[in-house]
């Protein structure tokens, strides 16, 4: 019931009287769907253009597409990178429904193409802070062990890094990682690392698309800080059985497309599992340990009419790891997902999501007197409601709702021996809504200037049954709870509400270069807690409360793009600047896990994060790839640490170069490789110390946060693709296709520092000396074959 207002006002907008839309009398819809003609998936950002009136229209994340044309004749050229153009005379004396499979391109040379949208979308797009790595791109560069990683790649462009290997999740423009909205077809994730961190829980075999928004974030979304990774699966080829896989070096996977109707219903299931545990079962010494992860995708597709389009979605996911009876340590995602997408009419359509997502993790000591079981978590429950409306050929609207309920389970110790020294613990579990409604404006002003604009509205309630507390006591030191106060089951302990403006702008200069700038409100409500160098599996989510307040940010950007050559080739500069309200960071030694006075231990104060971002890319020819580098500053002051005086965070890095190669050799054969450098980040050494009977005590003077760095990270990777000949394959599959990826991760055996860590030296005694803690500090190659039928 809570849509009924909502769908009483789309009715309105798009009735019989157009009385809002203000089209011309004279002008009709032409819309459709466009589809790979191979395996009927949606052409996400697939363009309609009309050139001898200038206007156009891309196609959604359904490849549904919508363009109000005058009445008449009008030649109309369909394309996707990719995929060769159709260009149809349609003539328009209504609205006029025209869907259309384009078929991938047959390229008759050894080049390639690593671009996956329209060729001039960067400079005649109004988005900007928008990184699109096309998944056959993602699996042409070098990855770690072989496994072809949608994160590990994002950290190849411009504004994205991460702290260093082993570090779970990313950061973006100077964000935390928690400021990240991470979405599988609309399901949020909140943690998107396998085997902590090394590598990402999506499985390449099932994601149609990836999207990565830095700036000029839509209206549409909101919940975070930084950025919007956006990752859809495949819908499944309604057509045709397909077969894709993969057995390397780390783990195997598996991908089944099944139609169940033709052309209407099909089926994905993929699957991936890791097999570390059972190599360590051929080793009589570790046997009994084990360290493996597992993820299993599956999705249904169903046309139901012309106008309708149901899919469900769901994961499951998890990583274990266990020393005999020493320990264990178990994290996974699990989520379901159901989207339906429905045309009302030529000019209106809507998409109907809902989803639960959970993330839980658990460590424990099996038996013995340390013995014990500890879990936490966090669920949530969406629904979302948006709508387009294309009132015009220069004009469309994006409107609706959301609402999250969340639930939080801080931790729940229990004894797993009765000589364990462990009593029962639970910590008070907690809940929230968060609600949000939007409308965005889609505008083309003139031939050279267009408009996206709107306004979302979030609000939060903390709710109840709890006891919440004040906190009283100095900054920088661990606070005193008062004043308790108990609230009951639902009831509202505390409620927040933030208008998030959006509006983003390009102008174009020439045909092939424009200027762009965006200004986006972000608010966030839920904070992972988290004060080790590397955010870690087991770090605790939190809602707002009583003392926690919502994270709030402005940014800026501004921003240049050319291309050169008909597109072959494409550039840009953006410059940004954001700052930061309520961030959270905390005391020395501060107790984050099974505190049930875990806000006694935070602290609260302001961010900032300015930099530049230059991207230059070569999209065709034999030798392919792009070059990256982020010049940026992130930093935090807060009352209690560093004196009040305003501190670099932990994942400050002032340079941040990436260089991407792809070189076909020859029709069989491709070489990559990639190089990465960046400023080592931000820690907090000694800088003194104190002797006390003989043990050396060090000591920070002054009260500084982050006052080293340590050594600058650089490595290069190489990879070589060698495609299988065609058609060799068994008499059931006629469209078998192979390939053997080689590849070298850290290829000159850098040991670069995860940290470092201070120590007597042992053979100068009383001397204190530096030691280098390294992930990798080798050459790591691997092998992985891979299958297609």
């Amino acid at each position: 019931m809570r849509w009924l207002p909502l769908l009483a006002v789309t009715l309105l907008l798009a009735g019989p009287s157009r009385a809002l839309a203000q089209a011309p009398a004279a002008q009709f819809t032409l819309s459709g769907a466009l589809r790979d003609a191979a395996t009927g998936e949606a052409l996400i950002g697939a363009t309609v253009f009309v050139k001898a009136l200038a206007v156009g229209a891309t196609a959604d994340e359904n490849g549904l597409y919508a363009l109000r044309l005058p009445a008449g004749t009008h030649a109309v050229t369909f394309s996707s990178l990719g995929y060769a153009p159709q260009t149809l005379t349609l003539t328009l004396r209504g609205d006029l429904a025209q869907n259309l499979t384009l078929r991938a391109q047959q390229v008759q040379t050894d080049e390639v193409v690593v671009r996956g949208r329209s060729p001039d979308e960067n400079v005649k797009s109004t988005e900007m802070g928008v990184s699109r790595l096309d998944i056959r791109t993602i699996r042409l560069v070098p990855a770690l062990l072989g496994e072809v990683d949608v994160v590990r790649s994002l950290l190849l462009l411009p504004g994205v890094s991460t702290v260093g290997e082993g570090a779970t999740g990313f950061n973006v423009r100077g964000g935390t990682i928690d400021q990240n909205l991470i979405l599988m077809d609309e399901a949020p994730i909140y943690n998107s690392s396998h085997l902590f961190g090394l590598f990402s829980i999506f499985n390449p075999d099932a994601v149609r698309d990836v999207k990565l928004v830095k700036g000029g974030i839509p209206a549409q979304y909101g919940g975070r800080l930084a950025s919007l990774l956006d990752v859809r699966l495949k819908d499944g080829n309604p057509q045709r059985l397909g077969v894709t896989g993969g057995i390397g070096t780390v783990s195997s996977r598996l991908a089944v497309e099944v139609p169940l109707e033709k052309d209407k219903t099909s089926l994905v299931l993929a699957g991936r599992r890791s097999y570390g545990d059972l190599f360590l079962k051929l080793i009589p010494a570790q046997r009994d340990n084990g360290a493996y992860f597992y993820d299993f995708t599956a999705k249904v597709s169903h046309q139901l009419t012309p106008n309708d389009r149901l899919s469900v979605s769901g994961y499951l996911g998890r990583d274990v790891f266990s020393f005999g009876q020493q320990f264990r340590n178990e994290f996974g995602n699990r989520f379901a997902s159901v989207g339906w997408s429905h045309g009302f009419n030529s000019r209106l359509s809507g998409t109907f999501s809902g989803s639960a997502s959970e993330y839980d993790y658990g460590l424990g000591v099996p038996e013995g007197a340390q013995g014990f079981d500890w879990k936490a978590g966090i669920r949530s429950y969406t629904l979302k409601a948006d709508f387009h409306l294309q009132r015009s050929a220069g004009s469309a609207l994006n409107y609706g709702a959301s609402t999250v309920f969340y639930q939080f389970a801080p931790g729940t110790v229990r004894p797993t021996d009765p000589a364990s020294i462990f009593r029962p613990l639970d910590l008070q579990a907690q809940q929230g809504n968060e609600y949000a409604a939007y409308l965005d404006h889609e505008h083309t002003l003139t031939s050279r200037l267009s408009a996206q604009y709107g306004l979302r509205v979030s609000a939060f309630d903390y709710l109840g049954a709890g006891t919440i507390y004040d906190y009283t006591g100095p900054d920088g030191r661990q606070k005193t709870p008062i004043n308790p106060r108990t609230f009951g089951t639902g009831e509202v302990i505390k409620r927040y509400a933030n208008p998030e403006p959006r509006a983003s702008l390009r102008y174009s200069l020439t045909e092939s270069s424009s200027l762009k700038a965006s200004y986006n409100r972000m608010a966030q409500y839920i904070h992972l807690i988290s004060n080790t160098t590397a955010s870690s599996p087991l770090d605790v989510w939190t809602p707002s409360t009583t003392n926690v307040k919502p994270e709030r940010a402005d940014q800026l950007a501004l921003g240049y793009f050319r291309n050169f050559k008909n597109n072959a080739y494409e550039a840009s500069v953006e410059v940004y600047g954001k700052q930061m309200d309520n961030q959270v960071d905390y005391i020395d030694g501060a107790n984050t896990l099974l505190n049930q006075f875990l806000e006694a231990d935070l602290l609260y104060g302001r961010g900032r994060a300015y930099g530049a971002e230059f991207y230059l890319k070569k999209n065709e020819g034999r030798l392919t790839g792009w070059l990256s580098y982020t010049l940026s500053r992130s930093e935090r002051q807060i009352n209690g640490i560093n004196n009040g005086n305003w501190y670099v965070n932990k994942y400050d890095k002032t340079h941040y170069l990436s260089l991407v190669g792809i070189y076909a050799l020859s029709p069989r054969l491709t070489l990559s490789g990639t190089f990465s450098y960046s400023t080592g980040i931000a820690a907090t050494f000694p800088d003194s110390r104190f002797e006390y009977q003989g043990l050396i005590l060090p000591n920070v003077n002054g009260n500084v946060r982050n006052n080293y760095r340590v050594p600058a990270y650089h490595r290069l990777d190489l990879a070589a693709t060698l495609q299988g000949r065609r058609g060799r394959g068994p008499r059931w599959a006629p469209k078998w296709e192979t390939n053997w990826v080689f590849s070298v991760y850290n290829a000159y055996g850098r040991r670069n520092a995860y940290s470092i860590y201070f120590r007597e030296n042992t053979d100068r005694p009383g001397n204190t000396e530096a030691v280098r803690l390294a992930v990798f500090g080798t050459v790591l190659p691997a092998v992985t074959y891979n299958f297609s039928f």
